[in-house]
């Protein structure tokens, strides 16, 4: 059975956020980075890890979400 439109603008909407949060989170962890003196890479590298780390918490939750609805 196919989800709902509503269910999946919700969904689709929920995925959006997430990702925006995660590149909120790397781009502030980036700019820490950088004004506490490190070089572009490392700076680059803390926002990846920021990011991968922000990303799989929020897809976590969403799937912990998901699972209860059920």
């Amino acid at each position: 059975m196919l989800p709902s439109a509503t269910t999946f603008a919700v969904f689709i909407l929920t995925v959006f956020v997430s990702v925006l949060l995660a590149l909120l989170a790397a781009i502030g962890a980036g700019l820490l980075a950088r004004i506490d003196g490190l070089s572009l890479p490392a700076a680059l590298q803390r926002a990846g890890v920021a990011f991968g780390g922000t990303l799989t918490l929020l897809v976590g939750l969403l799937a912990v979400g998901i699972s209860m609805l059920k």
